[in-house]
């Protein structure tokens, strides 16, 4: 029943986006963030597809992802990406608003919305997505400031291409796209989950088997009842955060989960 609803969540956040692209980025020569916003260039200045272009650029790192993360992560974010890339194509490109500024407010908005729909089924819209879920796996990279750098790339190739005036209708577009993200699902790119569970060991097999991160397991007891509790604790990424929530609700609906911001990772970050 999850997965149908995940499915469901996917395909139709993925659709968001192209619609997000095609009705009010694109007429405006205005990019999105990541992969999408090179092909979106490529798209407008050259004969090819976008949404061809848009399942190119993003098969190599597909084809990564399915060697280095985890299943039902790089499951989803390929049927997200097909799924974009096939909207862009069939979904004609059509201005909603002749004014500029709007249509990068909106458009970011709306793909934020999309994204973010397609993050809460535990999946991604590809591109640089998968670029931090590669990188999360090295402790020391900072995430943040990397995807930014990226994104800023896509800005500067927009402003030489397009005008500076596109460059800064992308950039808002891509701040109004984060925006969102952080409202509907976490700003936070690493996380660390403390779960207290009387259902410990079930609990950290479901993990291990459902995630690519190692667990450190303690024994604790209750405060108030002096009942024996498992504390499990793990260091997961944003993409991962609600497929976490499930599966400890799935093994114990009466678990604590305490989720905070990691600023740092020092040591082995997965179970490789």
């Amino acid at each position: 029943m999850h997965h149908v609803r995940d499915i469901s969540m996917i395909l139709i956040g993925s659709i968001i986006i192209a619609l997000a692209y095609n009705f009010l980025l694109i007429p405006h020569e205005i990019l999105s963030s990541g992969l999408s916003g090179i092909a979106m260039m490529l798209g407008i200045i050259t004969p090819f597809d976008t949404g061809v272009l848009n399942f190119l650029l993003n098969l190599p790192l597909l084809i990564l992802g399915v060697w280095k993360l985890g299943k039902k992560f790089i499951t989803y974010t390929i049927l997200s990406v097909v799924t974009i890339s096939v909207s862009l194509s069939v979904i004609p490109v059509v201005g909603f608003t002749e004014d500029s500024i709007l249509a990068g407010i909106f458009g970011g908005v709306i793909a934020g919305l999309g994204i973010a729909i397609v993050f809460k089924a535990s999946g991604s819209s590809g591109g640089f997505d998968i670029i931090a879920m590669l990188l999360s796996k090295r402790s020391n990279f900072p995430l943040g400031t990397i995807i930014s750098g990226l994104n800023a790339v896509v800005v500067i190739a927009s402003g030489f291409v397009f005008g500076w005036d596109a460059a800064l209708n992308t950039l808002v577009s891509i701040y109004a796209t984060g925006k969102v993200i952080d409202l509907i699902h976490t700003n936070h790119i690493k996380l660390t989950v403390t779960i207290i569970t009387a259902k410990g060991e079930e609990t950290k097999d479901a993990l291990l088997s459902g995630l690519y991160r190692g667990i450190t397991m303690t024994e604790g007891k209750g405060g108030y009842t002096g009942e024996k509790r498992d504390i499990l604790m793990t260091v997961i990424t944003r993409y991962q955060l609600n497929e976490v929530k499930e599966i400890v609700k799935q093994v114990d609906p009466q678990a604590f989960m305490n989720i905070t911001q990691t600023v740092e990772v020092a040591g082995n970050f997965d179970r490789g």
